[in-house]
């Protein structure tokens, strides 16, 4: 951990009545640092994703936001400390101009009272210079956002987040459902969010993706972590390994290749 630590969890466990989801997770997101928190389907990695949000409180361990310990209500709790979670379907309404999709929910008004109204000006023009700081020029803000691809949306939702206040960025499988050139954009403005100064919590399960933008990894398996180490411990082929069962394939290899003591071989041919 290089960066100054934004946000921790020491010993994090969450239970569903008698399902443990997660058990015992550490976890330090520096400023300037992407952490990517890997792992296949029921690892544990949406119910990690909504602790750090706010939507659900740990049942065991603690949650540390600047070294304090914090008991987050609700998302908006997280968001008011600088933690904004971007999820797969990215909350935007499709066939509202990309604007007002920038400051939906938070838009800006003039005038007082019931004769108020929207500041489209303002909203339009802060929208435009937020994307071409992230390196999104769009020829016009004004399309509705359908229009954009999958990775454009997805930067824009970024985007959204630095600008109302985003210490930590947490980012739910944003290349999930991309192609490869997309998956390309999205992971570029990661690093640019890196290079700006926030912490990146990256979730994944594509190792290549991860390894390509992530400053240190941790994997998780059956709700606890099987890895937690820098990019310079461990390369490409050793994070796969883990994402691929790490430990047990290595007992299972072991087994398959011991000698003797196995079933019989199987030998193809006609019955007598």
């Amino acid at each position: 951990m290089t960066g100054t630590v934004l946000l921790e969890l020491s010993g994090v466990g969450k239970s569903f009545g008698t399902i443990t989801a997660l058990a015992g997770v550490d976890l330090a997101v520096g400023a300037g640092e992407v952490t990517c928190i890997l792992g296949d389907n029921g690892a544990g990695k949406s119910t990690l994703i909504k602790i750090l949000a706010g939507l659900h409180a740990p049942t065991a361990g603690e949650y540390r936001v600047d070294g304090e310990p914090v008991s987050f209500s609700s998302p908006r709790d997280a968001l008011d400390r600088g933690i904004a979670t971007v999820y797969q379907d990215l909350a935007l309404a499709p066939l509202m101009p990309v604007w007002r999709n920038f400051f939906l929910g938070s838009e800006m008004r003039k005038g007082r009272g019931p004769l108020s109204r929207l500041d489209v000006r303002a909203m339009r023009r802060i929208a435009d210079e937020e994307l071409k700081k992230m390196g999104i020029d769009l020829p016009d803000i004004d399309a509705p956002v359908a229009n954009l691809s999958g990775g454009q949306k997805q930067v824009v939702a970024i985007a959204r987040a630095v600008y109302f206040g985003a210490r930590v960025l947490i980012l739910d499988e944003p290349t999930a459902a991309l192609g490869v050139k997309q998956s390309g954009v999205v992971l570029k403005y990661i690093t640019a969010a890196r290079d700006a100064g926030l912490g990146v919590v990256f979730i994944t399960h594509n190792p290549h993706h991860a390894y390509m933008v992530g400053d240190r990894f941790v994997v998780l398996r059956l709700g606890e972590a099987e890895l937690d180490a820098p990019r310079s411990a461990l390369g490409l082929e050793d994070l796969t390994h883990h994402m691929a069962g790490g430990a047990e394939l290595d007992a299972l290899e072991h087994e398959l290749s011991r000698g003797g003591g196995g079933p019989e071989p199987f030998r193809a041919g006609r019955p007598r």
